[in-house]
């Protein structure tokens, strides 16, 4: 039986979104390990003041991106998702050349906030996949979305540390909008989105019914809630271990050279597991239920980073991160494709939205809290902390699960889902 909500081109519109938002997140990424420089080459001389504008340089982009995604999400609802692929894709290819063209610092930061403020490709992509595609697939089509986000960020740091150094810092910049403009142009022919049929009371002229709101047609608004925190939770923990993950590698180091490399090599671990294990645990959310993947999958990862507070070198800490990795996995793609369960069609997009910016508090909040509590209780103490932040979310999932609901395979007229 075919999913009345989904659309004929999903698996098409899935490949076009996989690679653009794989693209578009290496081409996002690729500054992170010469932002430093190219604020330095922006007549920032103080180390101490280098640190704190790339700080406030790379966070820009998450907060407008955060205020922003809401809006995008409902206006995807209204006019359509491949209209907002576009608007991004050409937004970020934009704004991302004009930063190579930056004369100063405060420059760098208004167009940073201008990316955050046009941009959203990855986020959109996630939201029309969630949409679009038949819901006995839904949580495997997110997986793959976020297999490819993942692997992007993992690419663009490392074409990063190489490209500046290739054909220097400014024209990095205007590659990057090239390859994100590649993404607009496949966006803009190659996904196909079904037409929008205005109802005819949409298009009658008498008095128009007071619009309403995405939330209050949310019906389960406990559950989404709890699904919105835990979102912002998963990322407030992964990210919370970012700016303390160095310094760590360092101490289980003694003494040892070449710690950059060391930490990298550990981050990367945690991103291949992820990589691994996503569209494989979207599969078996679609299979059994997304309430006990998220569940399970928060418990372990909590457990996990319990053991690497008490790690005692780098390889037992890559180890575990790699694990850590394979159990987060399946969690974001299962939480968007419960929300897109629960929620009903016409607020699905801003109701998405709302998680997309859940997810960037926990991004923005995660390396501060982070960072505070490693400075003043020690590094331990932040893995412990994020650790108890996962298990709060599972708790907060299985208790507002939907316990009458059972797995899609079981309720689509005896049809199984077709094979990944």
């Amino acid at each position: 039986m075919v999913d009345e909500d989904s659309n004929p081109a999903w698996r098409r519109n899935l490949f076009v979104c996989f690679a653009g938002s794989f693209t578009t997140i290496v081409a996002m990424t690729l500054l992170l390990p010469y932002l430093p420089l190219y604020v330095h080459e922006l007549g920032v001389t103080d180390p101490v003041a280098v640190v704190q504008w790339s700080g406030i340089a790379y966070g820009a982009t998450f907060f407008t991106a955060a205020l922003t995604a809401p809006l995008w999400g409902a206006l995807g609802d209204r006019y359509g998702r491949k209209s907002m692929l576009i608007r991004a894709s050409l937004g970020m290819a934009v704004a991302m050349s004009l930063i190579g063209l930056a004369q100063n610092v405060w420059q760098l930061v208004g167009l940073r906030l201008l990316t955050g403020l046009l941009g959203g490709y990855a986020s959109g992509s996630t939201v029309l996949v969630a949409a679009q595609t038949p819901k006995s697939r839904s949580a495997w089509a997110l997986g793959v979305m976020s297999a490819g986000i993942m692997a992007g960020n993992v690419v663009g740091p490392l074409l990063g540390g190489i490209a500046p150094d290739l054909i220097g810092i400014r024209l990095t910049f205007f590659v990057a909008g090239a390859v994100i403009f590649c993404a607009f142009l496949a966006t803009a022919f190659l996904i196909k989105e079904p037409k929008r049929v205005r109802p005819a009371s949409a298009t009658s002229t008498s008095v128009r019914a007071p619009r309403v709101s995405a939330w209050s047609n949310v019906e389960h608004k406990w559950r989404v809630a709890a699904l919105l925190l835990t979102a912002m939770l998963l990322m407030f923990a992964t990210m919370s271990i970012e700016p303390i993950i160095t310094v760590y590698v360092s101490q289980l180091a003694h003494g040892a050279t070449a710690i950059s490399s060391i930490a990298g090599v550990v981050m990367a671990a945690g991103a291949l597991g992820t990589i691994v294990s996503a569209p494989r645990l979207g599969k078996l959310a679609d299979r059994i239920g997304h309430a006990p993947v998220i569940c399970v999958c928060l418990l372990a990862s909590a457990a996990l980073l319990a053991l690497q507070a008490t790690a005692v070198n780098n390889l037992e800490l890559g180890i575990l991160r790699f694990l850590m990795g394979l159990c987060l996995g399946g969690l974001l793609p299962a939480i968007t494709a419960s929300i897109r369960h629960t929620v009903a069609r016409p607020s699905v997009g801003q109701v998405l939205g709302y998680s997309i910016s859940a997810q960037y508090v926990g991004q923005v909040a995660g390396p501060a809290v982070g960072g505070f509590i490693g400075g003043h209780l020690g590094m331990p103490s932040v893995f412990l902390t994020t650790s108890s932040a996962l298990v709060v979310g599972a708790v907060l999932t299985w208790r507002t699960r939907d316990r009458s609901a059972r797995p899609l395979a079981e309720v689509t007229d005896g049809v199984r889902p077709d094979p990944a």
